[in-house]
């Protein structure tokens, strides 16, 4: 690992050759160590998993019934088309486990492409600089919006009934959702709706219809905060801004984003092509009262602001924000 200095960006072009020649050969090399002296003391049980390809001519019998009936090489293979949240559950089943899939050719991997936005090279400097060349450490603390499930908002408000016989006012619980789904390559889609998450997350896709009312927008990350726009087609063409903060549960978790500001804004004809245009780009500097449409106010909303919950796709039909406003009138995020 290198020691790079603060604004050479040259010098990081250059080193990042030799780095990415490292990691390859890692897959080539002997069986993979830790820096812990102390796994001395559990033997040969403990011994993590060689890299397919491994150079090691040794016959070695593990005691263990998957890792006698399963190869080595087959088991890396396994490990390494896995996602990070389910090694995080693999290395829950041995030491052996563990401590392979603390190999950084995994996380490297999902670093990488997590953070595919800012590039290589400015990854690599994050890496040096913040996380000490881990990047399972990396992984685990830097902010990170997660592509793997939907980012959800539930809001209710009350709304008043019809009175019947002048007797009594009924009141009415009215629940909808904000969705959001984000991909790695920066764009995202939204979906404003009644419907439960169970039920949008089979269509909420880019082959969405436009009867889905599914619409696709651009996204910004800087650390915990997210800047995201779309555009709203019509004869009035309006944009949606969200301004968002990561946080998360538990450490690395990234299952909550907090809704700072919701923006909407008139923008002209001529600013705009067409709804997959990056319209970020347009209105990312404009000011929050800002409009180009005087028939489009700026408006702030200051309501339907409730944080987005994470929901994996696998937790879709499991989630309690499947239940029905009679048993979860309301729901606090956390």
């Amino acid at each position: 690992m290198y020691s790079p200095k603060v604004g050479c960006g040259e010098d990081y072009t250059v080193k990042l050759v030799v780095e990415l020649e490292n990691a390859a050969r890692l897959r080539a090399s002997h069986f993979i160590f830790p820096q812990r002296p102390w796994l001395d003391l559990y033997g040969i049980n403990v011994r993590p998993v060689p890299p397919f390809g491994s150079t090691s001519s040794k016959q070695f019998v593990d005691p263990a019934l998957i890792h006698r009936v399963l190869p080595d090489e087959l088991l890396f293979e396994i490990f390494s088309r896995m996602d990070p949240y389910t090694l995080g559950r693999a290395a829950c089943v041995c030491r052996k486990w563990r401590y392979t899939i603390r190999n950084p050719v995994f996380w490297r991997s999902a670093c990488l492409k997590a953070w595919q936005i800012a590039g290589v090279v400015e990854n690599y400097k994050v890496l040096q600089l913040k996380y000490n060349g881990s990047w399972r450490k990396m992984w685990l603390l830097r902010p990170r919006i997660r592509t793997d499930g939907i980012y959800v908002s539930r809001n209710t408000y009350i709304r008043a009934g019809v009175a019947e016989w002048k007797i009594s006012s009924p009141v009415h619980i009215v629940c909808y959702y904000r969705y959001m789904r984000f991909y790695p390559s920066g764009r995202f889609l939204y979906k404003n709706s009644s419907q439960k998450v169970k039920d949008v997350a089979k269509y909420l896709n880019f082959h969405a219809s436009k009867a889905d009312c599914v619409f696709r927008g651009n996204y910004t990350q800087s650390e915990d905060k997210v800047e995201a726009a779309l555009l709203y087609p019509g004869t009035r063409p309006t944009v949606l801004r969200f301004r968002l903060r990561l946080r998360g549960t538990t450490q690395g978790a990234n299952n909550r984003m907090d809704l700072l500001a919701l923006l909407t804004s008139g923008v002209n004809d001529n600013e705009v092509s067409g709804p997959d245009e990056d319209i970020l780009g347009i209105v990312e500097r404009w000011e929050e009262d800002e409009t180009h449409n005087p028939d489009v106010p700026a408006i702030s909303h200051k309501r339907g602001l409730t944080p987005f919950v994470f929901v994996p796709f696998e937790e879709v039909e499991t989630s309690v924000l499947n239940l029905p406003v009679e048993k979860m009138d309301y729901y606090v995020p956390g």
